[in-house]
């Protein structure tokens, strides 16, 4: 199994070998997708909250006094049993987030990545270098690639000038090798890597298939 490299151009300019029993097989959509809850978990914001008696204002002061008056004794009028008292029992912030183990995480980062494979949308640059800040030199890789929606570029080590070249192309989002994950993959139309990138990338997939 080979994988073509590209320049900026959009020109093949060499293959880089797959390890067949790295990258061969069937995408594992169940382990995928486990995944893929996780990082929309991790990532949901619960900010539904309601008053406790406590959080009502006001209700400081007995509403009437304890005996000889034929109704039920009452501390508050914020007592949940009132009209405009506290909720008993509501929603409040927390946290509903999860952590898969790693070994999970990374074998669903591969299993993205074959996916992606799969359906030509991983695309391996030679190399992207940037001496001073300028967007102008990378501004045709949306089109020599044939990236119609949001997109990631996936970069090895970078360098400032770098970053700041990058970081104002309309389609494009920038990510690291290092911390890729299944979900970045997933939500991008098209992959992006340089050829150092993508050899980091298999490092990692390689130690957890090597721990198994």
């Amino acid at each position: 199994m080979d994988l073509t490299v590209f320049n900026l151009q959009g020109n093949a300019v060499g293959q880089l070998p797959l390890d067949p029993s790295v990258w061969d097989g069937h995408v594992n959509l169940r382990l995928l997708s486990q995944a893929l809850a996780m990082y929309r978990t991790n990532a949901r914001a619960t900010i539904a909250s309601t008053k406790t008696r406590g959080d009502v204002s006001g209700g400081g002061k007995k509403p009437f006094k304890q005996k000889h008056t034929g109704r039920a004794r009452a501390g508050s009028i914020r007592s949940p049993l009132w009209r405009h008292g506290g909720s008993v029992f509501g929603p409040h912030p927390r946290d509903v987030g999860y952590r898969l183990p790693q070994t999970i995480r990374r074998q669903a980062l591969l299993e993205s990545l074959k996916g992606k494979l799969r359906d030509e949308e991983l695309v391996v640059v030679d190399q992207l270098a940037a001496k001073t800040p300028k967007t102008k030199p990378f501004a045709g890789l949306a089109k020599t690639f044939q990236v119609a929606k949001r997109s990631i570029i996936v970069l090895h080590e970078p360098a400032e000038p770098l970053l700041k070249s990058l970081r104002n192309l309309a389609r494009f989002e920038l990510r690291q090798a290092s911390n890729l994950n299944a979900w970045d993959v997933m939500n991008a139309h098209k992959v992006l890597l340089t050829k150092a990138a993508f050899e980091r990338l298999e490092q990692r997939v390689k130690a957890n298939a090597s721990s198994n």
